[in-house]
C-alpha cells in the first residue's frame, strides 16, 4: 500500500514505535516517519508508505506548529518533565506579561543548543546513548527559526504557549533556556505537534483508530488524499501512454503548467505516479518514479 498516513502519536512510544506498530497493522516493511517526535511529545506524526517514503526527502526542511507548557522552578537533565531535575526546586509566581516578553527574545533566527539527551550524533554516536551513560556531550549549535512564539496563559509556575517553527527546533531547549534567563530554571512539560507542513491534527488518526480500520477494511479511509501532498507542487494527470512511459523513466511531453519546474503527475485522480522536473517547454522527466503495483487511493480527511 503506497501512501501517506497521520498518526497522532500518544505519549510514552518514541517514534519508531509508532512504525512498527503501524507495520504490524498494515501487514508491510516499508514504513517511515518524516519527522521524530519525543516520547513525551503527542500530535501529528507523518508517516510514508509503499513506495511513497521516496517522498521524504521533500519533507526535511518542513515547518512545525506546537503547542505546550513550561514548567519554570526547576531544569531537567533532559530538558524536558521525563528527566531527572538538575537544579534544586524554588517558587516562582510568574505574570503573563514577564513571560511574553522573555518569549519574544526567542523569536526570529537564532542560535540553539540542542539537548544532550537527543539523536544527534556526536562522532557518529546519538547523543542521548552518551548522555545516558553519564559521558561528556558536545553538541555544536544549530541555526534555527522560531516564526511564531506566543504565550497563551500563565498560571502559577506553568506557562501555555503555541509556537510555529522551522525543522530541527528543539522546543526542549527553548525551555531550558527561557529558565536559565530568568534564573530558576525551567523544563518543558507537555508538548503536542499540531501540524508538520501541510498535515494537521484534522488529519490524524490513532493507533488503535488504525486498527480498527484495518479490521473492518477501510484502511484505505485513514490515507491523506495524495492531491494534497506537496500543495506548492502543481498536479497533472498523465494519459495511459504517457504513465506507461514515465513507468519507464522516459520523459514525456505534459500540458503546459506556466512555468512550473517540478510537478506532481497522477494517473486518473488518485494515484501519484512521479515527481518529474522539466527539461524545456511541456517536455518533463521523471525524476522520481512511484510503483504502481498497488494503488494508493484514499478520500480527503
Amino acid at each position: 500500500m503506497n501512501g501517506v498516513l497521520i498518526i497522532d502519536k500518544p505519549a510514552g512510544l518514541t517514534s519508531h514505535d509508532v512504525v512498527n506498530r503501524v507495520r504490524q497493522i498494515l501487514g508491510q516493511r516499508s514504513v517511515g516517519h518524516l519527522g521524530t517526535l519525543d516520547p513525551l511529545a503527542t500530535g501529528v506524526l507523518p508517516l510514508v508508505t509503499g513506495s511513497l517514503t521516496r517522498l521524504a526527502q521533500f519533507y526535511t526542511t518542513s515547518q512545525k506548529t506546537y503547542e505546550g507548557v513550561v514548567r519554570f522552578g526547576f531544569a531537567t537533565d533532559t530538558y524536558d518533565a521525563d528527566g531527572e531535575p538538575s537544579c534544586t526546586a524554588q517558587s516562582v509566581n510568574l505574570q503573563l506579561r514577564q513571560v511574553s516578553d522573555l518569549a519574544a527574545r526567542f523569536r526570529g533566527v537564532l542560535e540553539q543548543m540542542p539537548p544532550p539527551f537527543s539523536a544527534k550524533k556526536v562522532h557518529g554516536v546519538p547523543a542521548y546513548k552518551l548522555a545516558r551513560k553519564k559521558k561528556e556531550v558536545e553538541l555544536r549549535s544549530v541555526q534555527v527559526e522560531i516564526k511564531e512564539f506566543e504565550i497563551l496563559s500563565v498560571e502559577g509556575d506553568r506557562a501555555s504557549f503555541r509556537a510555529r517553527v522551522s525543522s530541527g527546533t528543539y522546543m526542549r531547549s527553548v525551555a531550558h533556556e527561557m529558565g536559565q534567563q530568568l534564573g530558576c530554571g525551567a523544563h518543558l512539560e507537555t508538548l503536542r505537534r499540531t501540524a508538520v507542513a501541510e498535515f494537521n491534527l484534522s488529519d490524524a488518526h490513532s493507533v488503535e483508530q488504525l486498527q480498527q480500520a484495518a479490521q473492518s477494511g477501510r484502511l484505505e479511509e485513514m490515507f491523506v488524499h495524495p492531491r494534497r501532498l506537496l500543495p506548492d507542487f502543481p498536479a497533472v494527470t498523465a494519459d495511459e501512454e504517457n504513465a506507461a512511459r514515465i513507468h519507464t523513466g522516459r520523459a514525456v511531453n505534459l500540458p503546459e503548467l506556466s512555468q512550473a519546474r517540478i510537478v506532481k503527475v497522477f494517473r486518473a485522480q488518485k494515484e501519484l505516479i512521479a515527481i518529474a522536473t522539466r527539461v524545456a517547454g511541456t517536455l518533463f522527466h521523471p525524476s522520481i518514479v512511484f510503483s504502481s503495483e498497488v494503488r494508493s487511493a484514499a478520500r480527503i480527511g
